[in-house]
């Protein structure tokens, strides 16, 4: 667990820098036995491994200080629908919660994008995901997909490990921050269903792009702790 600990603190602090959290998004990781931890409520950057409160499948607090976010269900939820997933990251992205309230379905529109090829579903009631059926209905909106936008909220991402979770969430809010650029300079052009499909394959196969964000997570990290010794 330590490891794992060490990790998630780690992705929570790249996530936190670069504004995709600012006190209201949280992340999660699958623990043994049926369990799984999450950042507590109202947690800060400077976190630490208590800050970290361990439930169990039933949604009940095992251990930790503080009490564990109101939106927990999102991630017990999604961790019981996808035996394969075993990292969640909810945040409120500007860009990419934008394409729920304009009209426009987000799509892969750059090379990183093409991870989220095979589709990026919507959960359509904006309010928090306060108990186990809203809960269960997103996990039922994402499907088998690595992501999924929530109207008028934020975006939920998935990942097989912590690593990749971030991974995903970075790059997915990427392609997001480029699509809405493209959409102000003209009609945004999307790569095509075929192409991102192999693309996306691509990536998929060499994880590549998961080993590139995560060497900037642990470079972010190195530099912090060096400039705070």
């Amino acid at each position: 667990m330590d490891e794992l600990m060490t990790k998630t603190l780690k992705a929570w602090r790249f996530l936190y820098r670069r504004g995709f959290i600012e006190g209201f998004g949280h992340i999660s990781a699958r623990l043994p036995d049926d369990r799984f931890m999450i950042t507590r409520h109202s947690l800060g950057m400077n976190a630490k491994p208590e800050d970290f409160v361990v439930m169990d499948f039933e949604g009940n607090k095992l251990e930790g200080a503080g009490d564990p976010p109101g939106e927990f269900p999102i991630h017990l939820e999604v961790l019981s629908a996808r035996p394969d997933v075993n990292s969640v990251i909810h945040y409120h992205g500007m860009y990419s919660t934008s394409f729920t309230t304009s009209g426009q379905l987000l799509r892969p529109i750059h090379l990183m994008g093409t991870l989220f090829h095979d589709g990026i579903p919507v959960y359509h009631d904006p309010r928090l995901v306060s108990d186990r059926k809203r809960g269960a209905t997103l996990a039922q909106a994402l499907g088998s997909h690595r992501a999924v936008l929530m109207c008028a909220h934020g975006a939920t991402i998935t990942g097989a490990s912590v690593e990749e979770a971030v991974a995903s969430a970075f790059l997915f809010e990427e392609n997001a921050h480029r699509a809405c650029i493209s959409a102000t300079l003209g009609t945004p052009q999307w790569i095509d269903d075929e192409t991102a499909a192999d693309a996306g394959a691509e990536l998929i196969r060499t994880r590549g792009p998961f080993r590139r964000v995560w060497a900037l997570v642990e470079a972010e990290d190195e530099d912090e702790q060096v400039r705070n010794a």
